[in-house]
């Protein structure tokens, strides 16, 4: 089907067959404006029979999934990071768990409800472009309502994704699993902290700033005035697991350290 533009054109001289056209005019000016046209003209094909890649949007730096073995720490470094989540007056005592090819696994019980483990780049939101970003590393101790109940999601979602699902067939397996309650509902007071002072959270975020998050069913950001002009709560809301992150930045990393201002 022919557009608009190219029906309007087809009165055009040379419209029908616009190469022959401009050899035609140029062969006037002799030899070599001819020899240059020709060259102009092939230069489409030539690209092609090379191979050369045409245009096309930018994928982004993180496109897909990473070989497992970017994601993956030597277990040693990967338990004392997960503790630096949280002071020793909790982590020390707390549950930790590493990531393995299957998943994540205990490395360390514990004895205070507290879980902390390193989160990897496939706890953000699905449209978020570090999705599959290998350096991320986010430290984070859960408090025990959050261990029963939001970390389960954390734990679907990386046991999906690294035995092959794609991002939409994992969605759709939280979603059921949420829909028949196979996961179980968010339990009050569900929160966590993440101080750590070695977390790298993104590209450009990094460390960004030590904080405590709490999580609240369904879209929750005004109760808490979040995101306001002057408020010191920042609040973002998940689709997938149907909750609100409310985030409440603090002064210090877990090691005492003053972290810098906002």
């Amino acid at each position: 089907m022919k557009t608009h533009a190219s029906r309007g054109m087809l009165g055009e001289p040379g419209a029908r067959n616009p190469q022959r056209w401009v050899l035609g005019r140029l062969a006037a000016l002799g030899p070599a404006p001819i020899n240059v046209a020709l060259a102009i003209l092939a230069l489409p094909a030539i690209l092609a029979a090379a191979g050369a890649p045409r245009s096309r949007p930018a994928a982004g730096p993180y496109p897909a999934m990473a070989p497992l073995r970017e994601y993956l720490m030597p277990r040693p470094a990967e338990i004392a990071l997960a503790r630096s989540a949280a002071p020793p007056s909790i982590s020390a005592a707390a549950t930790v768990m590493v990531l393995t090819p299957r998943g994540y696994r205990t490395a360390a019980p514990g004895r205070n409800g507290f879980v902390c483990i390193v989160e990897r780049s496939w706890d953000a939101n699905l449209n978020e472009a570090k999705f599959w970003n290998p350096k991320i590393r986010g430290p984070v101790c859960y408090n025990p309502p959050a261990a029963k109940t939001f970390l389960p999601l954390v734990l679907m979602r990386t046991r999906l994704l690294l035995a092959g699902d794609s991002k939409p067939a994992m969605a759709r397996a939280v979603t059921a699993a949420l829909a028949a309650k196979t996961l179980p509902p968010l339990a009050p007071g569900a929160m966590c902290v993440m101080l750590s002072p070695r977390q790298f959270l993104g590209d450009h975020a990094q460390r960004w700033h030590p904080h405590l998050m709490v999580f609240v069913p369904g879209r929750a950001g005004h109760f808490w005035a979040a995101n306001r002009a002057g408020s010191p709560v920042l609040a973002s809301y998940d689709p997938l697991d149907r909750l609100t992150v409310v985030i409440i930045p603090v002064s210090r990393w877990s090691n005492g350290a003053p972290a810098p201002p906002l």
